[in-house]
């Protein structure tokens, strides 16, 4: 088995891959891939379930994790959307530019949070890998910016694909 000290080196890669993959997402010119974004859609979507499932185990969690859900699929539709720009290539290919500072904050928040609250438990951690104390999930505030960006990314790329499937349509009808 392996001792904890050295769990942080496998899981700090995988982590740090995560992070570049979403923030390579939040800045350039992005090529609109409707299945791609319908799969991300019901990942989401099933994120958030799962999400809510906590509030079996303490209310608190799923009030933070709806809350933020909520938060982030209203600051999608006010903000994401509306600074996001949407072009055509010369090839029909088309493409959405995020808003960098959107997508940037986000990750940033999101990042900052989980690196506190896993700062926060290293202390806690003894010998045998046993956390001593509270749960590692159990704050209502790390459930609230996980929903916040959960649910900004669900209602993000679904607006993308409302988008897309209008300028479709309107392209067919002239």
């Amino acid at each position: 088995m392996l001792a904890p000290s050295v769990l942080p080196l496998f899981v700090a890669p995988v982590m740090v891959f995560a992070v570049y993959r979403r923030v390579r997402g939040s800045f350039g010119r992005q090529l609109i891939r409707t299945r791609r974004m319908t799969a991300r859609v019901v990942m989401f979507a099933i994120v958030v379930c799962l999400m809510m499932t906590s509030g079996l185990q303490d209310v608190r969690l799923a009030e933070g994790a709806l809350e933020g859900a909520v938060g982030g699929a209203t600051l999608a539709l006010l903000l994401g959307l509306r600074l996001t720009r949407f072009e055509s290539g010369a090839d029909g290919a088309d493409f959405y530019v995020p808003n960098p500072w959107m997508g940037g904050v986000l990750t940033a928040l999101l990042v900052g949070r989980l690196a506190w609250r896993f700062l926060a438990l290293m202390p806690a951690l003894t010998g045998d890998g046993v956390v001593q104390g509270p749960a590692p999930g159990n704050s209502p505030l790390t459930m609230a910016i996980v929903g916040l960006t959960v649910g900004y990314y669900l209602t993000y790329y679904a607006g993308i694909l409302v988008h897309h499937r209008r300028h479709k349509r309107a392209l067919q009808v002239v």
